[in-house]
């Protein structure tokens, strides 16, 4: 009876490499009767098991009897035994080319637990998968050849045969090939199934360039069908959700989808991004996906925002959050580089202060920088706040390589810090000043993770909860006061997405950043990435020429 695949699986996520959750135990026996019934109840709870990520048709009206028998003269003779007894729902591999009156068909991968959510019982061959999902979510089965009589399989037997299907199956990671405990694949399938049913309602994707969508897509597929990425905003409704790249998408675009009443969904890179810049068209690695709004933006509240202000954070959640924490600071894992390196102090008992430039267009700078909206406002206001420190500024690697606005001349610069650094990643800045001043940059919050004094000129995201001094007007409602582990909680575990770039399968950030720290399966960009760099190399000359010249 029990079918041959094992129950829990890895979904097919565009371009993942075929990886298996399980295989043959020879030691099943160290699985006791207690943890498979729990196991049974935990895969109820998180409707996983068989294609959970395939399609969710539109279902009959309620009650109706579920049918899948492969056989077709089992199956016309199930439902002429059915006949005049409710509404049928018959699931087959392709949709029959005369079907009964009598009953509709859906056909293809479905998600079985989405076909038997409205059933009022489950007509299914012995040797289905469906059987056990029918079993597990509580629904009477019957078998072909009894389909119309009153009493079908015992719920016993059916409920046996599932615990058999977990209890020889010995689980392994699929990122690392470790052995992994039952409970631990039942989470990371609920994990996959969660992201998949998130993102069902997305209709299109605009304004994500074909350099991205390598690793987008994974985190975006809503498991039926391909992600829908899109140019243009045509045949799009009023009330349909599109995950927009807001910043790349022009305001004409933009303006008709605000016409159309569609709802956009805000999509950025994560905060652990990739070893390489996003300037030089290295794919992403993360994605924050926010329905509320851009987490960077204080105007209006986000999803982010929501998490911190709102969010529930018990002790195994914090325990891990500090893990992660000290595995980053560990490994030096910053959003765009990997490394560590000690630094020296450059002036012995001063203050040292590191300053983070930043694009000066970018969207962050913006929406949330108040009063300073340029790299020479934030060195020049650090000055005044502190005359006898020691200020290093570090320019935005993006402005470095000649893609984006926000460059100043080194005279310029060095009229207000004592040094400029270029080499090095910024993590290991941080590590060697005292302080931090930013205007929005993501630096300040790595320089929260690795304990460092934080000022904020402007509004980052991390502003308002307690751990920063800030200048910026930091709305009203973040009044929440939060513990640096509930921040990372927040910002690393529960908001972002992450891509494992071997597997090509989403994962959890601590597997992206044991990839980046051991530099395996890197993002190195595609053909546009020499072009990009010798696209900034002749902007930094240009624009080294009209410092040059202002001064």
């Amino acid at each position: 009876m029990t079918p041959i695949a094992p129950l829990l699986r890895v979904p097919p996520f565009p371009g993942s490499h075929p990886v298996s959750l399980v295989g043959a135990s020879t030691a099943a026996s160290r699985i006791s009767d207690a943890e498979v019934e729990e196991a049974i109840r935990a895969i109820a709870r998180a409707r996983i098991g068989g294609d959970y990520w395939g399609s969710q048709p539109p279902l009959p009206q309620l009650p109706y009897t579920l049918v899948r028998v492969r056989d077709t003269q089992l199956r016309s003779s199930a439902i002429s035994s059915l006949a005049g007894r409710g509404t049928l729902l018959c699931w087959t591999d392709a949709v029959p080319v005369a079907p009964s009156s009598d009953a509709s068909f859906v056909s293809g991968r479905c998600d079985p637990w989405h076909l038997v959510s409205g059933a009022s019982r489950v007509i299914v061959d012995a040797d289905d998968e469906l059987l056990l999902i029918a079993a597990l979510a509580g629904k009477p089965v019957h078998f072909p050849e009894d389909a119309g009589s009153a009493t079908g399989a015992g719920a016993t037997g059916l409920l046996a045969a599932v615990k058999d299907n977990l209890a020889r199956c010995a689980h392994a990671n699929p990122f690392t090939g470790e052995a992994m405990s039952l409970s631990a694949a039942i989470e990371l399938c609920a994990f996959w199934r969660g992201l998949i049913d998130s993102n069902r309602p997305i209709a299109a994707a605009i304004g994500f360039a074909a350099w991205k969508q390598t690793t987008a897509a994974p985190l975006l597929w809503a498991g039926s069908a391909a992600v829908p990425f899109k140019t243009s905003p045509h045949l799009l409704a009023a009330g349909d959700q599109v995950a927009a790249w807001k910043s790349r998408i022009s305001p004409s675009t933009l303006a008709q989808l605000e016409r159309q009443g569609v709802q956009l969904v805000e999509v950025e890179d994560g905060f652990i991004r990739s070893v390489g810049l996003g300037a030089d068209c290295v794919p992403p690695l993360s994605l924050v996906v926010d329905r509320l709004g851009a987490y960077f933006d204080p105007q209006r509240p986000s999803e982010l925002e929501f998490i911190i202000e709102e969010g529930d954070f018990p002790s195994a959640l914090l325990d891990r959050a500090r893990r992660l924490r000290e595995l980053i600071i560990e490994r030096g894992v910053s959003k765009y580089a990997v490394g560590q390196h000690a630094i020296e102090r450059r002036a012995g008992g001063r203050r040292h202060i590191l300053v983070p430039g930043q694009v000066e267009d970018d969207r962050s700078v913006l929406c949330g920088g108040g009063a300073i909206r340029t790299n020479i406002d934030l060195l020049s206001q650090v000055r005044r706040d502190s005359p006898d420190a020691y200020i290093i500024y570090k320019p935005h690697p993006d402005v470095e390589a000649g893609h984006r606005i926000g460059a100043l001349s080194d005279e310029e610069t060095m009229h207000y810090a004592d040094e400029i650094v270029r080499d090095r990643p910024i993590s290991s800045w941080i590590e060697m000043v005292d302080e931090i001043h930013v205007n929005t940059s993501l630096a300040g919050f790595e320089g929260l993770m690795r304990g460092k004094p934080v000022t904020t000129h402007g509004v980052p995201f991390y502003a308002g909860w307690g751990l920063t001094r800030d200048l910026g007007a930091v709305p009203d409602r973040r009044t929440a006061r939060r513990s640096l582990d509930e921040l990372v909680a927040a910002t690393l575990l529960l908001y972002p997405r992450y891509l494992d770039p071997v597997t090509r399968i989403p994962c959890t950030p601590e597997i992206l950043v044991r990839r980046l720290a051991d530099g395996v399966g890197a993002q190195r960009g595609g053909p546009l990435v020499p072009l990009r760099r010798l696209q900034g190399q002749v902007r930094r000359r240009l624009a080294s020429l009209r410092n040059w010249g202002r001064w």
